[in-house]
């Protein structure tokens, strides 16, 4: 007979608890813990002491052997591919989250469309109406392709579709917060159901060998709503990003198992949907203008691929006590920190000086490779001295103002070379030498900021406004 299980789980971060409280100690929300009730079959008879229960024992083998690589289904939609390792992989489960309108489902829906022409494909929604879907396939002009669809956000029902050996090949779940199980008490995208309900189209997924995505919400935070268990349960976890004022999409890989993470495709939000960018860099340099002051062309590494992105900087004097510091793009932390060497190590001042740093075109940067290209578009703002026009930089800012090697110099400078960039300022030694056999570009090895802040001394043909020792006291 089935058995009835209370349990109390925080609604923000997945902790259980005995009995009600008002803290969740794991993650300190107030009045976020909710009782949920489970009707659970008995898992079955004999003792419950390790021994004595009627599992199945385990047959083990060794870590050697021969294993079958598993086959993969391309969608036609590069950039995707690409982040996925090459293509979706039969019985995986991937979890796609990004920000509400952000496209989520027109990128499932056209990735479901060229899917169709490989293999049966179903798409269902718990958001949206037939019609609806119906909509935006035209819009897309994809209304053609041998999608079947559905709108259900019953587990169960949801099972009975694919659990069948005419099941479709690849399963599509938008979202994975409307669908419910209808054994726990609680309402759809609590932490119970959500955790339920991946769970048994994970299991289904595995055992039938469909290709399973699953489309999550976010938080206010950025991070995907309901457990951080959701995220382990899957195979690859991809995050849709981008800037509702830019028609520019990432979609950035945070974990797969079957590819490299952190790669990124890069997209296109145009009015027939989203178009891949082949060549990222010189979309994000688009508009970019020459000969003005505090912008410099940082060259990156994004996953695989090497990215030039210009780096934005404005230093202007501070109307309060406490100057403000402000950051789209980068990490707010490693700008204090860069300000506070520019000023110890490199002899600037910028007390009682607004700083605002913007990374062109919504990317995000996480690389720390890019200090030295925001200590040169802070150098330049402050001073009104441009860096040239043809100049790209990278390299790797410590806490005593030295500038250490990064990896794969070569890429940078061979992306940098086909865009048509002349020179780049990289770090001295191991990094520099590598960049120069990686391109014919002209390279200008530093040292530290202070040799950064000589070189554009030297390209304003004069000294730029560095404090003495007496003026810093």
């Amino acid at each position: 007979m089935a058995r009835t299980k209370s349990s109390f789980v925080c609604q923000s971060c997945g902790a259980v608890y005995p009995r009600w409280t008002g803290k969740c100690e794991a993650c300190d929300a107030w009045n976020s813990i909710v009782e949920e009730t489970v009707e659970a079959a008995p898992i079955g008879g004999g003792k419950r002491s390790g021994g004595g229960g009627s599992g199945k024992a385990l047959d083990f083998v060794s870590l050697k052997g021969t294993s079958e690589e598993r086959p993969r289904l391309t969608s036609g939609i590069a950039e995707l591919d690409r982040v996925l390792g090459g293509g979706l992989v039969d019985g995986s489960a991937t979890l796609i989250g990004g920000d509400p309108g952000i496209g989520k489902s027109t990128l499932l829906l056209q990735a479901a469309a060229a899917l169709s022409a490989q293999a049966r494909v179903a798409y269902i929604s718990g958001e949206e109406a037939i019609d609806q879907i119906r909509m935006r396939a035209s819009r897309l002009a994809v209304s053609d392709a041998g999608v079947d669809l559905a709108s259900a956000t019953s587990v169960r029902d949801i099972l009975a579709s694919l659990d069948r050996p005419d099941g479709p090949r690849i399963a599509i779940i938008d979202s994975i917060q409307t669908m419910y199980v209808d054994l726990i008490d609680s309402a759809p995208g609590t932490v119970g159901q959500v955790r339920a309900s991946a769970q048994e189209l994970i299991r289904v997924a595995k055992r039938r060998g469909i290709a399973l995505l699953l489309v999550g919400h976010v938080t206010k935070e950025g991070a995907i709503a309901g457990p951080r268990v959701l995220e382990h349960m899957v195979d690859t976890v991809l995050y849709f990003e981008g800037e509702r004022g830019h028609p520019f999409r990432i979609l950035r890989g945070v974990k797969n198992r079957f590819g490299p993470t952190d790669e990124i495709g890069v997209f296109d939000m145009t009015e027939r949907g989203l178009e891949e960018v082949k060549n990222p860099s010189a979309l994000f340099l688009a508009d970019r203008q020459d000969g003005v002051a505090g912008a410099a062309v940082f060259a990156g590494i994004e996953g695989s691929r090497p990215m030039l992105v210009e780096i934005q900087a404005l230093v202007a004097p501070s109307a309060y006590g406490t100057p403000r510091r402000a950051v789209v793009g980068w990490d707010s932390n490693r700008l204090a920190m860069l300000l506070a060497v520019l000023e110890a190590r490199g002899g600037l001042d910028l007390s009682g000086r607004d700083v605002y740093l913007n990374v062109a075109g919504g990317l995000r940067i996480g690389e720390p490779a890019a200090d030295l290209a925001v200590a040169a578009a802070i150098v330049s703002s402050l001073t009104g001295v441009p860096v040239t026009g043809s100049t790209v930089l990278f390299g790797e800012v410590g806490l005593s103002g030295e500038v250490r090697a990064v990896g794969r110099p070569d890429a940078r400078l061979k992306e940098a070379a086909k865009l048509g960039f002349h020179h780049a300022i990289a770090p001295k030694g191991r990094g520099a030498k590598d960049a120069r056999n990686g391109s014919d570009m002209t390279v200008t090895a530093v040292a530290d900021v202070g040799a950064l802040i000589r070189r554009l001394e030297a390209a304003a043909d004069g000294p730029i406004r560095i404090l003495d020792a007496d003026a810093r006291r």
